[in-house]
């Protein structure tokens, strides 16, 4: 069983086409472009955290639909798009609006998380190696040493999991050790 992260799919926003209508289209090729890139990675006992934004501007149906054809236990830190007709899916916990959680890599080794729709420029346990997981931005921001875009703009349209998140954030600054150097932890 592996962790994925991912957020901002829009799934059944014709809105989003502005951003991603050159690699897209159209709605129906964008949600089944989706589909294919989640399911080619997630497997049935994986886990994702989708980080908000799952679906805008589509009916409960959709919505519905969408969700069954996905892989994985999933569950929800709720976006600004993220209204009734999604928050009412059978995620495998009750949507949050943020959430604290520590989650293996592929080595064991844990790691504390904090996740939320939105970019925090400080968060809980910042200092204590604490990383965040966001979304909303679009893939806009740069990461930093700490806080990562999990959502599809960032990452080519599919979850990540947690190792390649961590690779990536160990790429983009200070390593722990200068960290603590500087007594920040």
């Amino acid at each position: 069983m592996a962790t994925f992260f991912t957020a901002d799919t829009h799934f059944g926003d014709p809105h989003i086409l502005r951003h991603r209508a050159d690699r897209y289209g159209d709605v129906a090729a964008h949600d089944e472009a989706l589909v294919a890139g989640w399911n080619a990675v997630v497997g049935p006992e994986d886990v994702v955290w989708h980080l908000g934004d799952f679906a805008a501007h589509a009916s409960r149906a959709h919505c519905a639909a969408i969700f069954a054809r996905l892989n994985g236990a999933k569950h929800l830190v709720r976006g600004n798009h993220d209204s009734n007709r999604v928050l009412d899916l059978p995620w495998a916990e009750p949507p949050v609006e943020s959430l604290r959680l520590s989650v293996a890599d592929a080595a064991g080794r844990a790691h504390r998380l904090f996740l939320s729709h939105y970019a925090h420029r400080a968060w809980p346990g910042l200092w204590r190696e604490t990383r965040h997981l966001y979304g909303h931005s679009h893939g806009r921001l740069p990461d930093t040493t700490r806080s990562c875009d999990v959502g599809v703009d960032a990452w080519g349209g599919r979850p990540i999991p947690l190792d390649a998140i961590l690779a990536r954030q160990d790429a983009a600054g200070l390593v722990p050790e200068e960290i603590a150097a500087h007594g920040l932890r």
